[in-house]
């Protein structure tokens, strides 16, 4: 069986297996990738294969953007749903409910991935799921009487956006030597922010419409004849982020090198779904010995939650707490998305310097009391007691400012969280392992928006209802003091 390996340099790309108490490290210092034992990997260092791979940040971003969080989300909780508080609770449910198959799934498909080999086969049927998702809910009419069948689509394009990203990013280790490892992770998720404030500029320059006024943030009406009365050139949103994916996604297919395919099964060995099980079974029973993983998986499980809640939910809050109009929430995503990539390139280069663990720890510190003071913020009101006054624009800029620091911190923290998993995991068992970075992160996935969903019905209050991720940070912080990489 072919043998996949990290680099020999002090662990290579973060993949090296653990090393067993006395054993001596290698002492190699290249930093070439390999596949095969003392084979470099072709290509896997180049640049053109790392922009491939970086790309698929790119072209997946939008879906994130504009369609979870600053466009779709707020058009479907305002204008499909029969009203918004119903809306946030419907879309919470959905969202929870992908996040749970997403949970289920990610850790056997990841092991499976491992036992076969080559991860490109599995990113790209999930990919048609993302597509054809995402296209689909150009059919979400303003009022539409099945809103149920929206969320279907969703959902699928959610799922195959999710598991795309889990083989992708266990590409990661094969394209670049440790020490590089945190600046390529933060460049590309800059990179995606990039594609994603562009791509939201688009939409809101060109297609869509503010609900009132039927005109576009360029004062014009949605190009292509799109009518504006049904809200056409909002719901193009979904065709889109389709065809943007569909165009942008080559590049990784063309250029980035796959993991080679293991040797044919023979007579009497096991066959790939065996081989994944039990390689899924060898990742979960390492665990019990790995004391800082399970720490971190933990942790990660909470503050990617909590993230992952204030993104979907901020332009929902916006639209039905602060008033917000499309338009308005869009200028409020680009501004966030800016920030975002420069946040995540910067969180790259501190990587470097301090390490994953470090830009994670600040990341979460300043998490919870930027998301406590976005969500304080009402209609004349701060801090959720402090009375400025009806009509003033304090809570608006301070959202503003509070949606600006969680783009930052909050694209540093992923780019760091992905780097910092490939200094735990073996570099033959690298997607299984993010599958189970993707179960801890959707493990809970269904916690945020339940907690949000829940506390939105009982209080009636959308303000209230949000409330939630600040505890899920403070939380993960304190889960992340004792994540600290092993040593056996």
């Amino acid at each position: 069986m072919t043998e996949l390996v990290a680099p020999r340099d002090a662990g290579g790309a973060g993949a090296q297996p653990l090393r067993k108490k006395g054993a001596q490290p290698p002492h190699d210092k290249g930093a070439q990738p390999l596949h095969k034992k003392g084979v470099p990997f072709p290509g896997a260092a180049g640049t053109r294969a790392r922009w491939g791979w970086m790309l698929f940040d790119w072209a997946s971003q939008p879906y994130h953007t504009l369609i979870i969080t600053f466009i779709f989300a707020p058009y479907f909780t305002s204008a499909v749903a029969p009203n918004a508080v119903i809306g946030q609770q419907m879309w919470g449910w959905t969202v929870s409910a992908a996040g749970l198959a997403i949970a289920v799934s990610a850790p056997l498909l990841g092991a499976l991935a491992d036992a076969t080999g080559p991860r490109k086969p599995w990113v790209a049927l999930f990919s048609v799921l993302y597509i054809l998702g995402a296209a689909m809910l150009w059919g979400a009419m303003p009022g539409d009487p099945d809103p149920i069948r929206v969320l279907i689509w969703f959902a699928i394009g959610l799922i195959g956006v999710e598991f795309a990203t889990v083989f992708t990013n266990a590409m990661m280790p094969d394209l670049a030597a440790r020490a590089d490892i945190g600046k390529l992770s933060g460049s590309g998720w800059a990179l995606g922010y990039a594609g994603g404030v562009i791509s939201l500029a688009l939409m809101l320059l060109l297609l869509a419409e503010n609900a009132e006024t039927g005109l576009t943030l360029l004062g014009i009406a949605p190009v292509l004849g799109l009518d504006a009365g049904a809200r056409e050139g909002t719901r193009a949103v979904g065709p889109l982020t389709a065809i943007w994916y569909a165009i942008f996604i080559v590049p990784l297919f063309l250029w980035t090198p796959d993991a080679p395919p293991r040797p044919a099964r023979k007579a009497g060995e096991p066959g790939a779904l065996t081989r994944g099980l039990r390689g899924l079974r060898a990742s979960l029973r390492d665990l019990k010995d790995r004391r800082g993983l399970r720490w971190f998986l933990g942790a990660s499980m909470i503050y990617r939650d909590a993230l992952g809640g204030f993104y979907v939910f901020g332009g929902i809050y916006a639209s039905g707490v602060l008033g917000w109009s499309i338009v308005q929430i869009g200028v409020f995503g680009i501004l966030a998305a800016l920030l975002g990539a420069i946040g995540a390139w910067i969180g790259g280069r501190a990587d470097a310097a301090f390490g994953p663990r470090a830009v994670v720890m600040v990341s979460v510190a300043v998490l919870a009391p930027g998301s406590l003071i976005g969500v304080s913020v009402s209609p004349g009101r701060i801090l959720f007691v402090l009375d400025v006054g009806q009509g003033s624009a304090l809570p608006d800029l301070i959202f503003y400012a509070a949606g600006g620091l969680i783009g930052a911190f909050g694209g540093a923290l992923q780019a760091a969280s992905r780097t910092l998993l490939t200094r735990f995991a073996d570099a033959e068992r690298m997607t299984a392992a993010f599958g189970l970075y993707a179960l801890a992160g959707k493990a809970s996935a269904f916690l945020a928006p339940a907690l949000i969903a829940g506390v939105t019905a009982l209080a009636e209050d959308q303000q209230i209802g949000v409330a939630p991720v600040v505890g899920l940070f403070v939380l993960g912080f304190l889960m992340m003091l004792p994540a600290r990489e092993d040593r056996t």
